[in-house]
């Protein structure tokens, strides 16, 4: 098995000291770096708290050596494409494991900047989180098995105000919505 940590770490922009501190109890980052480089023995004790500072599920700190995961291999900024110098494994949504589940919407048809064939990735919250979900593109369930998508403009009490990603159409309220799924990633094949 491969440990994951140092990509988990990086991708989340934090230092050894950052996860150290973020640990709870906290550790030291000489600890946290030994246990990246497999000097250390991962337990599943280390593995829960090391996983609770990141954000994610244990199981994401670890993979098999017998897969090929995708690499980051660069970076692209302003100045083009600079090479990493070491390359990490890509994170998918499901690695990152914010709180609550993902679920994905199929493009069929060209709506707004959504073309067919693409995937929306979306992460489920609480109707009570909606504030930080303002102006961002959400999925609503509404009665009867159906759904609204669009920008996130308005929550009033029990009511949240969507505007659809088609032009023309007129914005959309739903009523205590059970919960609301935030965008988080669009997967295109080009």
């Amino acid at each position: 098995m491969i440990n994951r940590i140092r990509d988990i770490r990086k991708d989340r922009g934090m230092t050894l000291a950052d996860l150290a501190g973020a640990c709870d109890p906290p550790t030291t980052a000489q600890t946290l770096g030994r246990l990246e480089t497999g000097m250390r023995n991962l337990s599943i004790k280390w593995m829960d708290r090391i996983a609770a500072a990141l954000e994610v599920e244990p199981e994401m700190l670890v993979r098999s050596d017998k897969v090929d995961y995708p690499q980051i291999v660069a970076i692209l900024g302003g100045d083009g494409p600079e090479a990493l110098a070491k390359p990490r494994d890509a994170l998918l949504p499901t690695d990152t494991g914010g709180k609550g589940p993902l679920m994905v919407l199929s493009v069929e048809a060209a709506t707004g900047p959504y073309l067919p064939g693409d995937q929306i990735w979306l992460r489920q919250i609480a109707p009570e989180q909606a504030s930080s979900a303002i102006n961002r593109d959400v999925l609503v369930p509404k009665k009867a098995g159906r759904f609204a998508f669009g920008r996130l403009i308005d929550r009033q009490g029990s009511l949240v105000g969507l505007l659809p990603p088609g032009t023309g159409q007129k914005q959309e309220v739903v009523q205590d919505p059970p919960w609301i799924a935030v965008a988080e990633m669009l997967a295109r094949g080009l």
